[in-house]
C-alpha cells in the first residue's frame, strides 16, 4: 500500500547503494525531482535502466553515481549529445561506464516480462541488426510449437522504479495521462515503486483519453513535487521547457561549468525550487 512521504525520505528508504533503478519517462512525465533528489543524497554504483536515458541520466552520470546503464537510445532529445554520458563512456570520466544497449522493441518487452513475472522476453526483432555482437543479453530462442527463431531478452526488474505523474487519490491511487510509454510496466516489474506527484485530489474526475491507473498496492510510496518532471512536460499541468535542453548541450560540453552548474542548481536546491521553474511554463498548458 503506497505511502505519502516527503521527497527525501521516500528516495532514501527505496534507493541504495548499487541498486538497479529505473527513473522512466518518455519525452511526457519524466521523474526529475526524484532523480535531483537521489543525487543530491549521493547514491553510487547504481546500474540505471530506461529507454531514452536523457538529461537526468547525463547529471547522473556526470556526478560518478552510475556504474552500468541498460538503454535502448541515449540522447538530448532534439538538441543532440548526452555529453557527460559520452565522456564516461569514451574517457571514463568520471569513472568507467558499462553499457547495455537494446532497441525499443526490447526493451518493452522485458519490462512486460518482468511485470508479468516471467524470466525472459521473446519476440520478433533484432532481425538484421548487429547488436548481440555487442550486446551478450540478446539471445535467441526457437519456437517449440512453429520452429520459428526469436530474439530473446532477460527481463528487466528494478529495484526500485520512480515514475512522475499528474495525481493521486487519498487513497495512494496513482493517474498518469498523456503519453504513457513503459511506466506502468516498470512499476509493475520493479521490487519498490516511488511516484512523484504534481497534486493529490480526492477523485480521479474529468478523465481524459490515454490514461493509466496504478492501483495504490503496486506503489510503495509516493511524494507531491509540483514541477516534478521540469523540464520535460506533465500534460494538463505545463508544458515541455525546450530552452532547458538547448541550454544543457552547452552546460554539459565542459566539465567544470557542468559541475558548478549541479552544485548550484540540483546539490543546492530543494523540490520546492521546481514549482518556481515551471510558472512561465503553466500559462502554455
Amino acid at each position: 500500500m503506497a505511502m505519502f512521504m516527503p521527497l527525501a525520505q521516500a528516495v532514501s528508504e527505496n534507493l541504495k547503494n548499487g541498486d538497479s533503478a529505473a527513473f522512466e519517462g518518455f519525452t511526457h512525465l519524466i521523474p526529475t525531482a526524484a532523480a535531483h533528489e537521489a543525487i543530491r543524497q549521493g547514491f553510487r554504483d547504481l546500474t540505471l535502466i530506461r529507454m531514452t536515458p536523457d538529461l537526468i541520466y547525463d547529471q547522473m552520470i556526470g556526478m560518478g553515481m552510475v556504474r552500468k546503464m541498460v538503454f535502448s537510445y541515449v540522447g538530448n532529445p532534439g538538441v543532440g549529445l548526452l555529453r557527460r554520458a559520452r565522456d564516461a563512456i569514451e574517457n571514463g570520466y568520471p569513472r568507467d561506464l558499462e553499457i547495455e544497449e537494446h532497441s525499443h522493441a526490447g526493451m518493452a518487452n522485458a519490462y512486460e516480462a518482468g511485470a508479468a513475472g516471467l524470466p525472459f522476453a521473446a519476440f520478433r526483432g533484432y532481425l538484421g541488426a548487429e547488436l548481440a555482437r555487442v550486446t551478450p543479453t540478446i539471445k535467441s530462442v526457437t519456437c517449440p510449437f512453429t520452429g520459428e527463431v526469436l530474439a530473446a531478452v532477460p527481463a528487466l526488474r528494478p529495484d526500485v522504479s520512480f515514475i512522475h505523474a499528474q495525481k493521486a487519490d487519498r487513497k495512494g491511487n496513482v493517474l498518469v495521462e498523456g503519453i504513457v510509454g513503459v511506466q506502468k510496466e516498470a512499476v509493475l516489474a520493479a521490487k519498490r515503486a516511488v511516484v512523484t506527484v504534481e497534486e493529490v485530489v480526492d477523485d480521479f474526475d474529468d478523465l481524459h483519453p490515454n490514461l493509466c491507473v496504478l492501483p495504490s498496492w503496486t506503489i510503495t510510496a509516493i511524494a507531491v513535487v509540483p514541477g516534478g518532471a521540469h523540464p520535460s512536460y506533465a500534460h494538463g499541468h505545463y508544458v515541455r521547457d525546450n530552452a532547458a535542453y538547448v541550454a544543457w548541450d552547452e552546460i554539459a560540453a565542459d566539465r567544470e561549468r557542468f559541475a558548478a552548474w549541479m552544485q548550484e542548481n540540483v546539490i543546492e536546491a530543494t523540490p520546492e525550487d521546481f514549482a518556481g521553474r515551471v510558472k512561465h511554463l503553466r500559462k502554455a498548458a
